[in-house]
């Protein structure tokens, strides 16, 4: 009867390894491994959320009419693992570096129109600001994003004030807790033009961009805490499957890497570190972000 109970065992574990291989199988690779590196301590997993527009139709959540083509980084984060802890980094998208390979400086999200080599080398150079090195690369698009959440059956989030976004279609008319479909979730950790009703009156988000990272790290933690407390393989199967479409990993990462990270991030609440200290300036490439060196320098050694 043992016996019989560990074949069965074993061969569910084997059917579920042989799935998982074929979705893993179906996942675009970007060729980045000339220029992926080893942190000092740890692993560094360089998240891109694209705001691709090659899935997008008109009328979709969190693009207006006029965003139907082109691609640029959105979102870029930094997973640090290590010792069963997870931390989480958010670089503004609109900070002023040196664009590794082009001999000048501009705002980081426009490396990636160089690809994502250029974009891994602008955030890893040793000359640069940020000197953070990338041991794997994961890429997606908004548009999966949104189905990830629909395939979780949503995700809660409490918010202090009701807010909108007339942009991208927002509109959260109740503070506390909001259960966000997909299509609520991409424009909410797209906004840049966040509005909450305080006491009557209409408040843009003063914080801008910042204001959008701290949102999307909100989000993001309630996702994993989600991930983590699923029990059901099928909702897992079908978020999982549902991605590929959407999902580019660097061409070093194999099964194992993959399931490593799933594995490792199972249960755990990502440490959230203090939002990079930058300074409002702008210049030729417009309002842009300066990173103030010597107050970064803490933060960034969490991560090298």
């Amino acid at each position: 009867m043992l016996l019989g109970l560990a074949i069965v065992l074993v061969l569910a574990l084997v059917g579920s390894f042989l799935y998982a291989r074929s979705i893993f199988n179906k996942i675009d690779r970007v060729d980045v491994s000339s220029s992926l590196t080893s942190a000092s301590h740890g692993t560094n997993y360089l998240v891109v959320g694209s705001d691709s527009r090659a899935n997008v139709k008109k009328g979709d959540a969190g693009f207006n009419g006029s965003e139907v083509a082109g691609q640029r980084s959105d979102t870029l984060m930094i997973l640090h693992l290590e010792g069963g802890k997870v931390t989480m980094l958010s670089i503004p998208r609109d900070l002023y570096v040196p664009i590794a390979g082009t001999g000048g400086s501009q705002k980081i999200n426009a490396a990636y129109n160089g690809g994502p080599t250029r974009l891994v080398d602008t955030i890893s150079q040793k000359q640069g600001p940020l000197q953070i090195p990338i041991d794997r690369y994961m890429e997606v698009d908004f548009v999966s994003f949104a189905g990830l959440v629909d395939a979780l059956g949503g995700i809660t989030i409490d918010i202090e004030h009701p807010a909108h976004d007339t942009n991208l279609g927002l509109n959260l008319p109740k503070a506390g807790a909001v259960k966000m479909d997909g299509k609520t979730a991409l424009a909410y950790v797209r906004s840049r033009h966040y509005v909450e009703t305080i006491d009557g009156r209409q408040v843009e988000d003063p914080t801008g961009d910042l204001g959008r990272i701290k949102r999307q790290q909100q989000f993001l933690s309630a996702v994993f805490a989600k991930l983590s407390k699923t029990k059901n393989p099928f909702t897992l199967a079908h978020a999982a499957n549902g991605m590929t479409g959407g999902l580019r990993i660097d061409d070093k990462m194999s099964l194992f890497d993959a399931l490593r990270l799933g594995w490792g991030m199972r249960g755990i609440k990502p440490n959230t570190l203090k939002p990079l200290p930058v300074d409002n300036a702008r210049n030729a490439s417009g309002a842009v972000l300066i990173l103030r060196q010597q107050e970064a320098q803490p933060i960034l050694n969490q991560v090298r």
